[in-house]
């Protein structure tokens, strides 16, 4: 299982720190939140781009894709009725891809839940076939790139856009393409009422990336989520991709959190090992 981390937590650290913490951590992928690089990023040069490659390999690192892709933007928009927004949204869709692509990763999450709730007046059909046409516009450029676009469930505290798997599943059934495909976050799955193994398996062929974290905006193992049957979900399914770390409340230190939501998962992996040669 390879475990990356979602490097907005380290937001204000030079770069070569950053990378040198989530290594010598043990972490051997990272998930990038472009605001953390530019407010646009396209601002983000083919140099700088492939400097932060270079950095991130120098120690060992993949830079497995992006997240947030939204995130801190200004003028684009998912689910809304403006065809203007909704062809510039599909257009730094793109740009994202490209840059995604340039660090080397072939992945990118698609969560941003304020550039996706549904706007006065958008029902929910519509609002589906909306972010269909954004989405189909872009996936010729990740195609040619190489980079799967991953549609992320949410809470519905969070959003009222896809609010769990089936929804996405529905949502990856209208844009009907390759490069389109499932996101799973143990937070957001917890809000479902099916149980997060039983999601984990009924989706394993089209999840194509992984988030943990806890109810608690803490990681894995901080909260109150036995990870236990997650992972052995995650095993049982053959799930090949990325597991990575993601959380939202910083409070505890960015270095204490990656280490102690690895050191959990490392230790839950070897209780299932020992359970299976007992």
């Amino acid at each position: 299982m390879k475990f990356a981390i979602c490097q907005e937590l380290f937001e204000g650290w030079e770069w070569e720190r950053q990378c040198q913490a989530m290594a010598s951590i043990g972490y051997t992928g990272i998930e990038l939140a472009p605001f953390t690089l530019a407010s646009r990023i396209g601002d983000v040069s083919a140099v700088r781009r492939q400097e932060l490659k270079k950095v991130a390999e120098d120690h060992g690192l993949t830079i497995c894709g992006l997240h947030w892709l939204l995130a801190k933007t200004e003028g684009f928009h998912l689910t809304t009725d403006d065809a203007a927004v909704r062809r510039a949204t599909s257009q730094y869709v793109c740009d994202l891809a490209n840059a995604c692509a340039d660090f080397g990763g072939t992945i990118m999450v698609f969560g941003s839940p304020g550039q996706r709730n549904l706007q006065p007046g958008v029902t929910r059909e519509r609002a589906y076939a909306n972010a269909a046409e954004v989405f189909r516009a872009a996936m010729p450029v990740l195609a040619d790139r190489g980079v799967t676009i991953a549609m992320e469930p949410l809470t519905p505290k969070e959003t009222d856009f896809v609010n769990s798997c089936a929804e996405a599943v529905e949502l990856m059934q209208l844009v009907d393409h390759p490069n389109f495909a499932l996101h799973q976050d143990v937070k957001a799955m917890l809000s479902e009422s099916i149980p997060i193994p039983q999601l984990i398996a009924q989706y394993a062929t089209c999840t194509r990336h992984f988030h943990v974290n806890d109810d608690n905006l803490l990681g894995p193992g901080m909260g109150r989520t036995d990870y236990h049957p997650i992972l052995q979900a995650l095993r049982e399914t053959r799930y090949d991709g990325w597991v990575s770390v993601e959380v939202f409340d910083y409070r505890p230190g960015a270095e204490f959190i990656a280490r102690q939501s690895l050191q959990y998962m490392q230790q839950v992996l070897r209780d299932l090992d020992a359970s299976t040669s007992a």
